[in-house]
């Protein structure tokens, strides 16, 4: 009697920066989504030796007609309408984003149940903004109405919002305001990482997750690592969507990623720019410790 041929796992296109040396972007993503049980499908929007929390690199960023042929040669293969998600980091250059956006809309015109993840890569608290001009009005004006889900820090949230978040209160319905209606284009969930709201402990470092009826909090202590390993947004990301492919509740699906991701920056080496991806993947799939997500009243 033949052996029964195992599964194959929902495919995942991961469309984000790649560094030959080091965890951000592809680089960072690719494992989580494997060790989750699924298959990524790898479209790198630049190539670098190494991320810029390094300091100097080299490589280059690539042309919009460089992303299109690669998934030419997807399509002609029949990949992309296999895909289940799409996945989007920082994207280089703002035409590379209209390239990912015509690709989820043609994915969308076969699979409506398609999930979109854009982690908005923006810039962060102490470093500002660090992409290309045009980007952030891109993701503001463009890429926010065709995503189910977004993944911004505060700081990048703030961008999106155009003004400061009072309190947790202030964020949540800052955030329903950007929030699809029925009917209407927009995310259904909205995760803002690193949120640090002056009604917030100063000793905990704090995950908000909005959707239209409800509303999470994720807390874990606030570990004061200098500095901070690059990519961790990457692997959150990657982790939040690999468990809700995975059947998980919203809720459930943003403590198991923050979980994993702290398991991870807890393990980091004093002085290290990445997250120990390999040397700690059993926290990336069980995290040793579980921060619950609260509902908000």
């Amino acid at each position: 009697m033949p052996a029964t041929l195992p599964a194959q796992p929902p495919l995942v296109l991961s469309i984000q920066s790649h560094v030959a040396y080091g965890h951000v972007g592809n680089a960072a993503a690719t494992l989580p989504l494997q060790l989750l049980g699924l298959q990524p499908v790898v479209v790198n929007t630049v190539q670098f030796s190494n991320h810029t929390g390094y300091g100097e690199f080299k490589g280059q960023v690539f042309p919009p007609e460089h992303i299109h042929d690669v998934l030419d040669g997807l399509r002609a293969r029949g990949v992309l309408e296999r895909c289940v998600a799409v996945l989007s980091g920082y994207l280089g250059d703002a035409a590379i984003g209209e390239v990912i956006l015509g690709v989820v809309q043609e994915i969308r015109r076969q699979r409506s149940d398609l999930h979109y993840l854009c982690d908005p890569v923006m810039g962060d608290v102490g470093r500002g903004i660090f992409v290309r001009p045009g980007i952030p009005d891109f993701l503001r004006r463009r890429a926010i109405e065709q995503a189910s889900l977004i993944t911004p820090n505060q700081y990048e949230f703030e961008l999106l919002h155009g003004q400061p978040l009072a309190d947790t209160a202030d964020a949540v319905s800052a955030a329903r305001l950007l929030l699809g209606r029925p009917g209407q284009p927009g995310p259904a969930t909205i995760v803002i990482t690193s949120l640090r709201t002056p009604d917030l402990p100063a000793d905990v470092l704090s995950t908000l997750v909005v959707e239209s009826q409800d509303a999470w909090l994720v807390q874990t202590p606030y570990l004061d690592l200098q500095p901070l390993p690059n990519g961790m947004g990457d692997v959150f990301s990657a982790v939040l969507l690999g468990q809700l492919l995975n059947g998980q509740s919203t809720p459930a699906a943003a403590s198991h990623a923050v979980s994993a991701l702290y398991a991870l920056v807890a393990r980091t080496g004093a002085g290290s720019r990445d997250l120990p991806l390999i040397a700690a993947r059993e926290q990336i799939v069980r995290p040793g410790e579980l921060f619950e997500a609260q509902r908000l009243s």
